[in-house]
């Protein structure tokens, strides 16, 4: 992954970290969008590789992210992060047509900015996404049921600082986010600048399955119907954003494609990481 172009944008007045992949022989352009609220790009490197298949990619940390700025408090919301996303489409790319796909939260963000800029995209990928922060919650708190006795007990008690809660936290994560023993640099990476920077803590709260942050109860389903582009929906077969999400956002969306990666939880693109960028790169030459 040597072989990138990497930079800061000003836009909206902060200066906006971003990575661009370069494909030789072009066929497609890929916007990614990280998840959290707060973590970084780094955790989606991975997708990097879709550039030796003919597919320029780009990665950005979003405002307040990783190597980003940070905004005034007022704009830490999924609207600024729209526009946000908007304005560095069209400073890297000016008028052309992109596909756009969305991890995680990332996912909620890609839907959210194609309601009012789909016009602007070849097609939409959501990965892990959701479309309701309390239905993702809701399921998030059936997992935990499904946790042993000691982690159930300490996650209820919820007690943050003691052991007890952070083997829980740890027990989920293994199960529901990354199920792999030793985590990727690029994925602590992420998970560090969560920890160090605010969004993560002002609009999601202390941990994937607390939700009381900010965009605690934001929910589009009802609108996401109005999305006409060709859409992808992955997941994982064990993803803390359940398969029940994905499926939900699938049957809102008319003619769009739902592939679940067996064997794997929220971040497929290391569990799987050549299915998972095979599937991708399948649906965006397809779409092309």
């Amino acid at each position: 992954m040597s072989d990138f172009e990497e930079g800061y944008k000003r836009v909206k007045g902060i200066k906006i970290y971003y990575k661009i992949f370069k494909a030789k022989n072009e066929m497609a352009k890929l916007m990614t969008m990280h998840g959290g609220p707060g973590m970084s790009h780094d955790y989606l490197l991975p997708l990097a590789d879709l550039s030796r298949d003919g597919i320029t990619v780009i990665f950005y940390d979003q405002f307040g992210c990783g190597r980003s700025e940070e905004p005034e408090l007022e704009n830490f919301n999924i609207d600024y992060g729209v526009e946000e996303a908007e304005a560095l489409r069209k400073d890297i790319f000016g008028n052309e047509k992109i596909f756009l796909m969305g991890s995680s939260y990332g996912g909620a963000l890609a839907l959210a900015y194609s309601l009012k800029y789909q016009d602007n995209l070849k097609g939409l990928i959501i990965s892990g996404g959701l479309s309701s922060i309390p239905m993702t919650e809701s399921e998030m708190s059936k997992l935990v049921e499904e946790l042993s006795p000691e982690s159930r007990k300490a996650l209820r008690m919820g007690d943050m600082n003691s052991e007890e809660y952070k083997k829980g936290v740890y027990e989920f994560y293994h199960k529901h986010l990354l199920r792999m023993d030793n985590y990727p640099n690029e994925v602590m990476d992420s998970l560090n600048y969560g920890d160090q920077r605010n969004v993560y803590k002002i609009m999601n709260g202390p941990n994937e399955f607390t939700i009381n942050g900010t965009i605690k109860d934001w929910d589009i389903t009802d609108k996401i119907s109005s999305i006409r582009i060709p859409t992808l929906i992955t997941c994982g077969e064990f993803d803390e954003v359940t398969p029940n999400i994905a499926a939900l956002i699938h049957s809102k969306i008319e003619n769009s494609e739902f592939v679940v990666f067996k064997n794997c939880s929220h971040l497929s693109m290391w569990e799987n990481r050549e299915l998972y960028n095979k599937t991708l790169s399948k649906f965006i030459k397809e779409k092309i």
